[in-house]
């Protein structure tokens, strides 16, 4: 079983890394503060400048760990692995039904929007008693729209491209209302609308460090089981983007990334004070208030809940790689269908 726990965060910076033996070691100012052996580790996500000594960096290519470098506020940019391994008949079916991804697009658009639908569900048992009647009605009036689309998307004459288009109407409604589920009384952490690249306020900053980690996890999982992150079905090829990765994530980010973002918002782990907005307009997390998410993070991965399809109990942290499996088990022949994963 894919361990859970076994990727390493490095959030400090000015901090070192080497191998010492078959051991990965981290050092502050000259300092020990960590030292964890390779077997137990499948991948390094490595935080703004931080030191990563050559014989490191060749010690986990051969040992199959990748090392993932992002920016100080998430953003990726690069990944450093030895020699990928996969099946090339799996591959090779992967590249087949790109071509024609109609059905596993359907699967991923109708399993996106329903676990959008089913956070503005949760919202209205959790908090519907405090809600004032606008935004009570604002949800649920998103809640029916939701249910309208996903019954029109999986309508079997509809085209991959129509159903891209339904999977937008529906973030644009999902987003619309996204402010009604904050609680927090800071009229610094309102929700203005999905900014990216950068994000300019902070709950889209936080947003965005989410999803660049579950994407990480993502990709790990497609590479996992032998399929190529970088061709995808509901997200078109792209030079440099993993769209299979991005693909497994939509699914998933209602669930995994948007309520801990919430979360960490409405109970007050995060605050106005612990963001910074740069000269540019783009905001980003400060270092102490990124490892209190990383370590939500974490903790939301353990985390169980019973897979639909399997009907079994998994951690979060599992689900992508059991959708991975799901969706070569479906490439190969050995299931009719790709089974989203709805949150219940």
């Amino acid at each position: 079983m894919k361990k859970l726990l076994n990727t390493v965060y490095i959030t400090t910076e000015g901090a070192s890394l080497r191998k010492d033996g078959e051991n990965l070691v981290a050092e502050v100012d000259g300092a020990e503060r960590a030292r964890v052996p390779f077997h137990m580790l499948s991948s390094l996500v490595i935080f703004g400048a931080i030191y990563i000594s050559p014989a490191l960096i060749g010690a986990c290519a051969a040992s199959g760990i990748t090392i993932v470098l992002l920016d100080r506020a998430g953003r990726f940019q690069a990944r450093v692995e030895g020699p990928v391994s996969g099946n090339v008949l799996l591959r090779r079916a992967q590249y087949r039904v790109s071509d024609a991804p109609a059905e596993i697009v359907r699967s991923l658009v109708v399993g996106k929007i329903a676990n959008q639908r089913a956070v503005l569900m949760r919202a209205l048992r959790d908090h519907g008693e405090a809600f004032a009647v606008e935004r009570t009605a604002a949800i649920e009036s998103a809640v029916d729209r939701l249910a309208y689309i996903i019954a029109r998307v999986e309508r079997k004459d509809h085209s991959a491209d129509t159903m891209r288009g339904s999977e937008g109407e529906a973030a644009n409604l999902y987003f619309s209302v996204f402010d009604d589920l904050i609680l927090s009384p800071s009229p610094d952490l309102r929700w203005r609308g999905r900014s990216r690249r950068p994000p300019l306020d902070p709950i889209n900053a936080v947003l965005s460090f989410l999803y660049a980690l579950l994407t990480h996890d993502c990709r790990s999982a497609a590479e996992a089981v032998g399929l190529d992150p970088a061709v995808g079905f509901l997200h078109r090829d792209r030079p440099g983007r993993p769209s299979l990765a991005l693909d497994l994530m939509e699914e998933l980010r209602p669930v995994l990334a948007d309520r801990l973002a919430l979360s960490l918002i409405n109970r007050q782990q995060l605050h106005a004070s612990d963001f910074v907005t740069e000269d540019s307009g783009a905001v980003r997390i400060k270092d102490d208030a990124r490892k209190v998410v990383l370590t939500a993070w974490q903790e939301r991965k353990k985390d169980e809940r019973v897979h639909p399809f399997l009907d079994e109990k998994a951690p979060l942290g599992l689900v992508p790689y059991l959708q991975a499996q799901m969706l070569a088990r479906h490439l190969r022949g050995d299931i009719d269908a790709y089974p989203p994963w709805f949150w219940k």
